[in-house]
Order: structure tokens, then C-alpha cells, then sequence
């Protein structure tokens, strides 16, 4: 069934607002004013000095209900390539959010308004930028026929009080898989991962859930409308399961994400096995290890349309409707692995690093079969609570030439330098 997003968006504002209207007709009254207790014989010829005003309370940032939080991300990265743009768009190649190259750029600015489930709560999170284009397969910030557009994830969410931990959620959320999420404050390094760029998923639209089984150990399972899209035009559901271990030096996550992701078919399957451990020694020094393994499945696709030459004719036997199948099985996968390290080397500064392979051989992700290396170095400065500064250098090696130089030249490898401020606010920082 084809959902239309705008109606979700204006049943979403409407909760709002009446969350909203709710919260300001429940007005506190005023404290009740006390008594002098001191006598009007015994009053001090002189008057006593007022007392300190106290210090204003921090902002709650939210409006009844609805907790309220932002961020803006914006950049500048030089490439040492100089990528024309007449060639491919003047674009960091391989790269997702910070891709636009040798100019200023807002990687995201993003507005959430959020209710934490008691047991009824909501999410929503509206995103605009190049964070936007990506995630939500948009030519264009102006797109008017993309109704995900400006939307990063938006869910109901179900906690029983009485269910032992368990959650229910239905709508957009963001995947569970990989070691890395959008918003890049919440990253050792600024620009991601070619495992988070090409691997795994941004974001799905169905039903998930978790459920805690231990003191450690919590469990979930999804169905959903499969990779980056709410509805789809093979009617397969996909399955995701969650396991998340947490002890107090390592924490382990592995997720499984299987389904039918063929656009007209729901032949052929698309198979995704996503591992990571965190290492958290001590506060200061953290580290993980995230490994990805994908497959997808071809898919013959069977349809009424018979008037290309390269479709091969189906079965037309009596009363039934000429039919035409084309296409292949072919299996293409894909895997890598990423290492990274975090080192709070003060409260204002850190350091961060990360390794990574990835194995493209038929070219299903990057659009060329390959091999890919990739290191990152980035340093952060926090100027002051809800502001960071990272200055970043990064470089990209294939075995094909494939990162674009100059007008009308590629090569094996790119380098590039990002800096890159990043504001936010919440409840929460």
C-alpha cells in the first residue's frame, strides 16, 4: 500500500501542537507569598542588603511534552585532485554527506522534536542538506515529488509498563546496522565510512522492536519495507534481527538484514551480516572493529510488456495473457571491515583514526568492481558546550581509476582536507 508521507507530516504537527496547547492550559500558579515573620518594633534601622539573585536555570529546551534539539554541520574540504565539475559535479568521490569538494556547505541542519514512550511517545526528526540528498535519494533539496524529502526518520513508539523493557516502534527510523550514524557529532570522525556509505542501509520504514533478555544481553527483530524506501514494488517484506551484548569493557552488536530488494520481483534475495565491538578500556581511549558482509541475489522479472529484444518469451497458452521473463540470478556481494580508535586526550581536544577495506568485485555498490583502502585522521576541539570544530585528512586508494582529477582525468587515489563546525542543542549534549 502506497503511503503518503505529507499526511503522516500533518498528523505529526497536529500531535504537536495539541501537546503543546495541552501543556500551556496546565499553568503552575504562583508560589503563595510568605509572611514577614520579623516584627515591625524589631526592624533594623538599616536595611538589610537584598540577596544574590540566583543564577538562571539552564534552557529545557521543549515545548510541553515534546523535548526539543537541533544541529547545524556545516563544512569546507579541499581536494588535492581538483575534480572539475563538468566531470562529475566537483565531488569528493566515494564520499556521502561531504562530498561537495573546494567550497563551503552544509552538510546537515536538522530540528527534532521527541516524547520518550510512558508508554505512548513520538519522534521526528526533519533534515535538510547534503545529509538530505543522500538518505532520502533526492535529486535535489527542491524536489517537490520525493515525499520523504526533509524527513530523517518519524515513529510512534509503544512501552508497556508493565512489558519488562519491551518497545515497539512503527514508522521511519534510522538502521541498526554499522558502526557509524548520520549526525556526525556523534562520530570519532567527520566524514563516514565507506561501510557506512556503501555497505549497509540508512534507514528503514516498517516495524521494529527490542526486548532485553538479560542484564547484558537485548534482543529485536523488524519487518520492514526493506533498504531506504517506504514503498516497494515487489510486495517481499524484509526481516532484520538485532542482538546487542553490553559488558562493562566491550560491547557487541550483530545485526542480519534479509529480504527481497529487486525492483519488480521478489525473486532473488538481498543478505546482509553486520558485526561490531566496541572496546571501552577506560573513559578516555575507545576503539571498535565493524565488519560487513552483503550479497543481493538477480532477480527474473516477468512482464506483459514484450516489445524489447532482449526479453525471452514466456509460456502463452490458452486465454492467458502473453507474458515475457528477462534478466538474470547472478549473485553479487560485497564485504569489508573498518577499524577506528578515540583518544579524549583533554576535555576540549581529541583524536580519532580509522583503517578500512572494502571489496566491491562485480561494482553493486560503488558502480565499478574494485578494491578500496581508506584512512582518516581527525582532530576535534570543543570551542564550548554545543560547539565543535574537526579538521580532518583523508585518503581513498582503489586498484581501478576511479577519483576523478583535473578535466577529464582519474586516478588511483584521493586526497582531501575537511574543516568542519558543527552546533547543536538539546536536553541532552
Amino acid at each position: 500500500m502506497h503511503l503518503n508521507l505529507i499526511r503522516i507530516q500533518q498528523a505529526v504537527a497536529a500531535t504537536t501542537v495539541a501537546f503543546a496547547l495541552s501543556a500551556a492550559a496546565q499553568t503552575t500558579p504562583a508560589p503563595a507569598t510568605t509572611p514577614d515573620a520579623t516584627p515591625a518594633a524589631q526592624t533594623p534601622a538599616t536595611p538589610a542588603a537584598a540577596p544574590a539573585a540566583a543564577a538562571p536555570a539552564p534552557p529545557t529546551w521543549s515545548v510541553g511534552p515534546m523535548d526539543i534539539s537541533g544541529m547545524i554541520d556545516v563544512y569546507y574540504s579541499a581536494d588535492f585532485n581538483r575534480p572539475n565539475a563538468q566531470d562529475n559535479g566537483q565531488i569528493n568521490d566515494l564520499y556521502n554527506f561531504n562530498d561537495k569538494t573546494d567550497q563551503f556547505n552544509i552538510s546537515a541542519a536538522k530540528f527534532s522534536l521527541n516524547h520518550d514512550p510512558d508508554p505512548i511517545g513520538a519522534h521526528v526528526d526533519f533534515i535538510y542538506g547534503r545529509t538530505n540528498d543522500f538518505i532520502n535519494a533526492a535529486p535535489s533539496n527542491s524536489s517537490s515529488t520525493d515525499q520523504l524529502n526533509y524527513i530523517e526518520q518519524a515513529f510512534l513508539s509503544l512501552k508497556p509498563i508493565k512489558a519488562k523493557g519491551f518497545e515497539l516502534d512503527f514508522g521511519k527510523f534510522v538502521t541498526s546496522a554499522g558502526a557509524e550514524v548520520i549526525e556526525s557529532k556523534d562520530n570519532w570522525n567527520y566524514s563516514r565510512s565507506l561501510l557506512f556509505s556503501y555497505a549497509i542501509p540508512y534507514w528503514h520504514f516498517g516495524v521494529r522492536t527490542s526486548m532485553p533478555v538479560s542484564k547484558v544481553d537485548t534482543i529485536g527483530i523488524q519487518v520492514v519495507n526493506g533498504w531506504n524506501n517506504i514503498s516497494k514494488s515487489n510486495g517481499g517484506a524484509t526481516i532484520v534481527l538485532t542482538n546487542a551484548l553490553t559488558k562493562p569493557k566491550y560491547q557487541w552488536n550483530v545485526n542480519y538484514i534479509g529480504g527481497p530488494e529487486n525492483s519488480l520481483t521478489s525473486n532473488g534475495f538481498r543478505n546482509l551480516i553486520d558485526s561490531t565491538i566496541l572496546f571501552t578500556p577506560n573513559a578516555k581511549f575507545n576503539a571498535y572493529i565493524n565488519y560487513d558482509y552483503g550479497q543481493n541475489r538477480d532477480g527474473l522479472i516477468t512482464t506483459t510488456d514484450c516489445d524489447s529484444a532482449t526479453k525471452k518469451p514466456g509460456s502463452l497458452a490458452a486465454r492467458e495473457i502473453p507474458t515475457c521473463t528477462y534478466g538474470d540470478t547472478h549473485l553479487n556481494h560485497w564485504q569489508g571491515i573498518a577499524a577506528a580508535f578515540h583518544e579524549q586526550a583533554s576535555a576540549k581536544n581529541a583524536i580519532a583514526g580509522r583503517f578500512e577495506y572494502f571489496n566491491d568485485p562485480q561494482g553493486f555498490e560503488t558502480g565499478n568492481a574494485q578494491h578500496l583502502y581508506e584512512f582518516t585522521g581527525t582532530y576535534e576541539y570543543k570551542w564550548l558546550e554545543g560547539l565543535l570544530m574537526r579538521a580532518e585528512y583523508r585518503a581513498d586508494f582503489s586498484n581501478e581509476d576511479v577519483f576523478g582529477k583535473g578535466v577529464g582525468s582519474y586516478v588511483k587515489s584521493q586526497q582531501t582536507l575537511t574543516v568542519a563546525f558543527v552546533a547543536f542543542f538539546g536536553p541532552k549534549r
